[in-house]
């Protein structure tokens, strides 16, 4: 009996089910319900819709999967244009008469507005999952997308909170010209540039990008869609904006689900916000039931790939809370309350009990995909939390939170302790030979394999060690250094072959250290293994311990014969030139000045009162015989009387002293110093001339470094290439070993990297480094991709950086061990360079103010004799100037007769003068003196 009823209950509840299912109309609907869930007691059937407009079809899939997981077995799916307010109409009726009890969507402005004005008027609920800043007060809408203002109160509390005085901000369109209205209401300080990202139709930012980079903005707020957000980031970083210098805040909401990875290591600081929390188990949940949803929809099968949590999008993730509000504000409805019957668009009956259903979807709470999912009586999410992402190596980490109760909290990282964890650590070595110190094995394989000394190697030692003990090396000390640090223990792992790893092209696998480490061989990898873009890819780094570059070993070069002309080497050719210009212009302004001086006019017979000419000691020799003098520091006779000469001859003693002083002191850097002859600075100067000189060049054969050169897209560099490729058997080498020695013994460049420099040359005293390193790339330690403690490892890596420890290492294992320091008595003696007028170009404007300084007390002095003159004479001032500069002008004899007053008689002589020549008046000149004077014009001899 109990058998038989057990059998019987299953069949009266699905007859139940199949009268309801008819009273409510639903038979038009593609619905699937089977006998098991009446069986579970499951005899609820609802009826909902969606309408979307848009290509996006995850929102489909998940209404679809969401709808059949939480029991609405008969759900409608319909697509719309947007913005096509009539389609938008026709298909909210039909759904509305086909008596669905909820409508979700659709996302464009026009549309939504026609189908919330359908579900108003018939009291059925209008679920929406879009951004509206001015909403409605409709009491049948529920929006579960944050609320438009909250929204944007909370990003201008974000971008205040960064104390940003100067930014630019990009905006797409009105709408997201509205989302950030409040950042710009806010009454702070901020001077701000907005910026449309129009795009010209073809989505090319770059002239707007440039623009901003020209006029020096590096804070940018962004607001645009996703798909353009992707766009926009990739043509910042090609105009140079992706950089340490540049901060981004991006207000759009799913950040996440786009590819920030060429972002990770340009060391740009970009922030953005987002609802969903990826590492959520619900949110694993979710993106199974859209994989599944979309593998088998409807039953048809289509062959696409999963979904990430990380890759679900906003609006997706809210229809399913959608859904969920949505059961748990009918299941307080009785179940003859559930039928929506008898509801047609041209009719004034709407769903009795519709009402009843918003008014519980308002006053439900539940912890959704989206955080809290809470409404206020207008059907509005106003207590919602954004998370805070900030962009580093690891990707997009939490850094704080925002919520409308406490604002902006940050959060405090969690990190695992490394204390008492093992890693094995992979590396390689240098085979020493010990005890006799005899290896013919080591000398056989050297040169074909890999060198990895100083960064590993066996430890010489007369007895025998286990464990860690032994090996040493700069690798080896580094970790044990981290290891003190953070407390963890470790084992080397040895690989043989010192293969660093390189990938197969055909299967894509990775062999070396790298294939260890995605193999899970091993932990950690160290050793000179450069962190790449290929490698990156497949593995992960710790901030770099070395930085490095490509550089050039060449011979020192040799020491060059001295110059027959090596005395005028201590000055360039242009100080000389100067110097000569400076010697005749001062020569010439002595000259004249002393005509124009009248203090430089002397009476010849200081016992005659009143004498009847005056006499000039700076004739044109005579000036350029003091200046001469005085720059060979040897003096002459002459000596000047006026203030204007005396003025001018100590501006030149001036010059004289510091040009000699400057002179002397370099000619003995010159004469202790042997220049020597360099063949060329740096890798463009080679290229001219090693043809040449001679001078081959060449690297490590289908090394990293031969690799630069292939791959860059420098014209000097694929020329470099192209040669080495054209001479490969002459210039290419197996091993860093064998081009260091060919580099050694013949006119050979050896391209290699910086460090591995270093350590040759102080081991090998003819060598050095030539020019600046032509790239930047570090060293890094290895390990598998998303290991969770690289943050750790790398904490511990900047922490020796900062304390000196690996500076230290450094010098320990490339100076002081294993032959090291070899080389530092070689010092090489600077090459002297001569003094160019950048060196004594002050001195020369000294002279030149001086000289000028003393030309303008020339024309004071001669004014206020002329004036003397002129009251003397009783004269006018132009007179006596006319007849001053009259004689002045000349520049003919040394010789100035005195002028008498008025009423007084000229002497015979004086006369006469106008018509007897300079000679002829000094003969007549014993006639008033009684002897003959004589003017020097040449020194007079010892």
């Amino acid at each position: 009996m109990h058998v038989i009823l057990y059998l019987l209950l299953p069949l009266l509840g699905y007859l139940q089910a199949k009268s309801t299912i008819g009273d409510c109309s639903v038979d038009t609907f593609n619905y699937r319900f089977s006998l098991n869930e009446f069986v579970l007691g499951i005899s609820r059937i609802f009826i909902l819709a969606l309408l979307y407009d848009g290509d996006d079809p995850t929102k489909e899939w998940a209404f679809t999967g969401a709808a059949e997981s939480l029991g609405f077995g008969n759900h409608y799916v319909d697509s719309v244009q947007p913005f096509y307010s009539y389609e938008a109409l026709e298909k909210s009726c039909r759904m509305v008469e086909n008596g669905v009890v909820a409508i979700f969507g659709p996302r464009s402005e026009e549309n939504a507005h026609v189908v919330e004005s359908v579900c108003h008027n018939k009291d059925i609920p209008h679920i929406e999952t879009r951004w509206n800043y001015d909403p409605s007060k409709s009491t049948s809408t529920l929006n579960v997308y944050p609320h438009g203002p909250t929204l944007a109160t909370a990003f201008a509390d974000l971008v205040e909170s960064a104390d940003w005085e100067t930014f630019t901000v990009f905006f797409e369109d009105n709408e997201s010209l509205t989302r950030i209205s409040e950042i710009l209401k806010r009454d702070r300080e901020f001077s701000i540039a907005i910026k449309q990202l129009d795009g010209n139709g073809v989505e090319n930012y770059r002239p707007l990008l440039k623009e901003v980079l020209r006029a020096g903005h590096n804070r940018f707020v962004i607001d645009c869609h996703v798909d353009r957000l992707t766009t926009v980031l990739q043509q910042a970083q090609q105009v140079g904006l992706m950089t340490s210098n540049y901060h981004y805040f991006i207000t759009n909401l799913d950040l996440q689900t786009i590819d920030l990875e060429p972002y990770k290591y340009s060391g740009s600081n970009i922030t953005g916000v987002r609802m969903i929390d990826p590492e959520a188990i619900i949110t694993d949940s979710l993106a199974n039931l859209i994989t599944n949803q979309q593998s088998n929809p409807e039953g048809d099968s289509i062959n696409i790939e999963s979904i990430a949590p990380e890759d679900i999008r906003l609006e997706t993730a809210l229809i399913v809370d959608g859904l969920q509000l949505l059961q748990l504000g009918l299941e307080e409805l009785p179940d003859m309350n559930r039928c929506v019957t008898d509801v047609t668009c041209p009719g004034l009956k709407g769903w009795t009990h519709g009402s009843t259903a918003i008014n519980n979807m308002k006053m439900t709470s539940f912890e959704g995909l989206t955080g809290l999912v809470k409404l206020d009586a207008e059907g509005h999410r106003k207590d919602f939390t954004l998370d805070v992402l900030n962009l580093n190596e690891d990707g997009l980490v939490k850094v704080a939170a925002w919520n409308t109760t406490h604002g902006i909290r940050t959060v405090r990282q969690k990190e695992e302790n490394l204390k008492d964890k093992t890693f094995i650590v992979i590396t390689a070595l240098v085979r020493m030979c010990m005890y006799l110190r005899v290896c013919i094995q080591i000398k056989q394989i050297r040169g074909r394999l890999k060198r990895t000394e100083p960064y590993g190697m066996h430890t010489d030692s007369e007895t025998t060690l286990t464990g860690n003990a032994r090996y040493e090396g700069f690798a080896i000390d580094l970790i044990h250094e981290m290891s003190k640090i953070e407390k963890f223990n470790y084992t080397f792992k040895i690989r043989e072959d010192k293969s660093n790893g390189s990938k197969n092209l055909t299967t894509g696998k990775w062999d070396g250290m790298i294939g260890d480490l995605i193999d899970n061989n091993a932990d950690l990898a160290i050793t000179d293994l450069t962190i790449t873009s290929e490698r990156e890819d497949a593995v992960d780094f710790t901030t770099p311990f070395l930085n490095l570059g490509i550089s050039i070993l060449y011979q020192k070069p040799k020491k060059s014969p001295p110059n027959f002309f090596s005395f005028a080497e201590p000055f360039a050719l242009e100080v000389w030139m100067w110097l000569g210009g400076a010697y005749f212009i001062v020569s010439i302004s002595l000259f004249v000045m002393g005509r124009l001086c009248p203090s430089e006019w002397t009476n010849p017979y200081p016992c005659v009162d009143e004498p009847e000419f005056l006499i000039n000691q700076f004739s044109l020799r005579n000036a350029f015989w003091f200046t001469i003098g005085s720059l060979m520091q040897q003096g002459t006779e002459i000596a000047p009387i006026a203030y204007a000469t005396r003025m001018t001859a100590g501006i030149w003693w001036f010059f004289t002293l510091i040009m000699v002083s400057s002179y002397t002191a370099n000619l003995a850097a010159f004469l202790a110093t042997e220049n020597a002859e360099v063949a060329f600075n740096d890798v463009y100067s080679l290229l001219k001339v090693y043809n040449k000189e001679g001078i081959k060049f060449g690297a490590k054969n289908k090394g990293a470094t031969m690799n630069f050169f292939r791959d860059s897209n420098n014209d000097d560099f694929k020329e470099i290439y192209n040669y080495m490729i054209e001479n490969e058997k002459a210039v290419m080498v197996d091993s860093n070993q064998a081009g260091v020695k060919k580099a050694e013994e013949e006119k050979y460049a050896f391209f290699m990297e910086s460090v591995s420099i270093e350590y040759e040359i102080q081991r090998h005293c003819s060598l050095k480094m030539v020019g600046e390193t032509l790239d930047e790339k570090g060293y890094g330690i290895a390990m598998r991709k998303n290991f969770p403690h690289r943050h750790k490892l790398s904490t511990a890596v900047l922490k020796l950086l900062e304390n000196g420890k690996i500076a230290e290492l450094k010098r320990k294992w490339w100076e002081e061990k294993k032959g090291g320091g070899q080389c530092v008595g070689e010092i090489e003696s600077q090459e002297a360079k001569a003094l160019t007028l950048k060196n004594v170009g002050g001195v020369f404007w000294v002279t030149v103010g001086g000289t000028a300084f003393a030309i303008a007390l020339v024309f004071l002095e001669m004014c206020l004799h002329i004036v003397k003159e002129a009251i003397r004479h009783k004269a006018s001032f132009s007179a006596e100037l006319r007849e001053e500069l009259k004689f002045y002008l000349t520049f003919k004899g040394l010789v100035k007769p005195v002028r008498l007053k008025k009423g007084e008689s000229k002497s015979p002589v004086e006369s006469n003068k106008s018509e007897k020549s300079e000679e002829q008046e000094m003969q007549e000149m014993p006639n008033s003196y009684g002897f003959l004077p004589e003017i020097l014009n040449k020194p007079p001899l010892d």
